[in-house]
């Protein structure tokens, strides 16, 4: 790889940004496979690939999906006591961003291929060894969305409501939901800064 192609993907790195809002124009097929593609070549544990992937576009879909989301989410921050106010605001908050995509993808992890151990100890590995490979497919997923034209944002709520999201999408039971990746053309720009480097590396 020369400068020029190092330099251009160093940039596609700083550039990335987690967006909210998106135009209503659909997104091709094809360009959302070769997203895909992109994501399953990731690194992962034993190169088992427990990442899995459940694309919505459907209308009706996405409200359902959302619907039931943010029925959950109510149903939680009630529990909480939490104001009134906050509830609404949540709650319209989510459904605007899941409904408003054009592309919904659910990030999700299967055990299915990884390894078994009789001890909690190594479990426990195990089961987060195929929660940093699914990660990584997530991130390949966004970079490569980027890279396309599109937008992106990782929404983390299904992992509050993981039963919610396997019955509404009908997974299949292996697949455990990790994250809601919303898709599709920019509709805003937004801006990042990231701490000085020092302030998260030890040299040793």
């Amino acid at each position: 790889m020369d400068c020029e192609q190092q330099t251009t993907f160093f940039e596609a790195l700083l550039q990335r940004r987690s967006i909210r809002r998106y135009r209503p124009d659909s997104v091709p097929r094809e360009m959302i496979e070769r997203i895909l593609t992109a994501a399953t070549w990731a690194p992962s544990a034993h190169n088992r690939q427990p990442w899995r992937f459940a694309v919505i576009q459907d209308n009706s879909q996405r409200e359902s999906l959302a619907s039931a989301m943010g029925a959950r989410l109510r149903q939680d921050l009630e529990a909480d006591n939490a104001p009134q106010e906050l509830i609404e605001k949540d709650t319209t908050r989510s459904y605007s961003r899941i409904t408003s995509a054009p592309v919904l993808i659910a990030l999700c992890l299967s055990m299915a291929d990884m390894d078994s151990y009789p001890d909690e100890k190594r479990s426990r590995a195990e089961y987060m060894m195929a929660v940093q490979s699914v990660a990584m497919a997530g991130q390949n997923l966004l970079l490569a969305a980027h890279d396309a034209g599109l937008a992106g944002c990782w929404m983390c709520a299904p992992l509050f409501c993981p039963d919610v999201v396997s019955e509404n999408l009908n997974l299949p039971a292996d697949w455990q939901p990790q994250a809601l990746l919303t898709l599709g053309y920019p509709a805003e720009s937004r801006e990042k800064t990231r701490h000085p480097l020092e302030m998260s590396v030890l040299w040793r």
